[in-house]
């Protein structure tokens, strides 16, 4: 890889972590192509993304961005999740550890907030941001229908003893 490259992979990882809510940092330990392959899917289907990249670099493209605290972390063959939901990226690398012994989830963090490893699984386990959007919208939609049961009520009761006396006119 030359200078012009490095400078590319650089900028561009900065490009993701100033504009992401959460960075996962994981630790490969001979996954497969396959396995590889899984992850990125399921972390692209989540709204997600891994790169790996050299530490070295890494640790350079994290300046200036709130995620400086994690440097400390990029030792050993490590991949870099991140994701705009806080919750997408440590849900699906929890979800793959736990199926996986050779993926290890090393720690992240959530702009200037460094989490362990029990901070990232405890991250995982919150419900994402288009699950808490869907209990909003069922919240917000059950009391109309609640109405609407109520106002339609007395009508269908009117309708019912007309239709009763209608019956016994007609008997």
């Amino acid at each position: 890889m030359d200078r012009l490259q490095k400078s590319d992979l650089v900028a561009e990882l900065n490009r993701s972590f100033s504009e992401t809510s959460v960075v996962v940092v994981t630790r490969n330990l001979g996954l497969t192509v396959a396995q590889s392959t899984e992850l990125r899917t399921k972390m692209r289907d989540a709204g997600a993304s891994i790169k790996v990249a050299k530490n070295r670099l890494a640790k350079i493209a994290i300046e200036g961005t709130p995620y400086v605290s994690i440097s400390d972390l990029l030792t050993g063959p490590t991949a870099i999740a991140t994701s705009s939901d806080p919750v997408a990226a440590a849900k699906v690398a929890v979800e793959f550890a736990k199926s996986n012994d050779k993926f290890e989830i090393v720690g992240g963090a959530m702009g200037d907030t460094v989490l362990d490893v029990n901070g990232v699984k405890a991250l995982a386990a919150l419900p994402s941001l288009d699950e808490l959007r869907a209990k909003i919208v069922g919240l917000v939609q059950a009391p109309a229908t609640k109405v609407a049961r109520v106002v339609q009520a007395p009508a269908a009761q009117l309708a019912r003893i007309f239709g009763a006396y209608a019956a016994k006119d007609a008997a």
